[in-house]
């Protein structure tokens, strides 16, 4: 799967940037992990970074913290370091279930962010209990994922947009659409809100709820939260 995301890396940032709301949601769901004080103290962990944009909501909302923000694609990655970043933020190269060696000295973390992610990892399950295994004790995770399984509606939303606006408009910025087939097919596939909920808790998360988004993709993405 990181081949693909290494493939569009170049021009991620301009596809998602196409869509209202990506960058003001990411932000939203980095609020959610509300911490206090804008983050003195702490150490944050960014697991899925990609290009960078999630990692620039968790400095925009918590510009005191330290941040540590993995990615398992070397050329989304690369993108990510040809931003300017204050000297609080390290980018790691790994996969989430290889993570724990290539942060050797970290954490554990005070808050952790991982968007678009667990839909992404061959092992679900593993791979969450890898994310609550870096957290410590009480410390809050978000979720910030997709899920249309539970409702016919958004599922058809969901398609509608993808064949109107994000596959043809992939194709035509990169010349191949299979990253953004890939993105229409993984959603559909993907949990419903209680499955994953579920998965969290079955993790070690306790206090797990979801909050929504607003605008087109209400429904479609949602922050699930919850404490170790």
């Amino acid at each position: 799967m990181s081949s693909q995301f290494d493939q569009d890396a170049a021009s991620y940032d301009r596809l998602v940037g196409a869509n209202p709301g990506y960058h003001e949601h990411l932000r939203l769901s980095a609020r959610r992990l509300d911490l206090p004080d804008r983050g003195a103290g702490a150490v944050l962990l960014d697991v899925g970074c990609g290009t960078g944009l999630s990692t620039a909501a968790l400095l925009e909302t918590y510009p005191e913290a330290r941040i540590v923000a993995v990615d398992a694609s070397a050329e989304m990655l690369a993108k990510a370091r040809e931003k300017a970043w204050p000297d609080t933020v390290r980018f790691v190269h790994a996969r989430a279930e290889d993570m724990t060696a290539a942060l050797a000295g970290e954490g554990p973390f005070d808050g952790l962010l991982a968007a678009y992610l667990v839909r992404n990892l061959p092992d679900r399950d593993a791979g969450v209990a890898v994310l609550v295994d870096h957290l410590k004790p009480g410390a809050p995770i978000a979720v910030h994922e997709y899920s249309v399984a539970d409702s016919g509606y958004a599922r058809a939303v969901w398609t509608a947009v993808c064949w109107a606006v994000i596959i043809p408009l992939g194709r035509r910025v990169t010349g191949d659409a299979s990253l953004y087939r890939y993105l229409w097919r993984s959603v559909l596939a993907f949990d419903g809100l209680a499955r994953l909920e579920q998965r969290l808790r079955d993790a070690g998360l306790r206090e797990v709820h979801t909050r929504p988004v607003d605008g087109w993709q209400r429904g479609i993405v949602h922050t699930v939260l919850g404490r170790r």
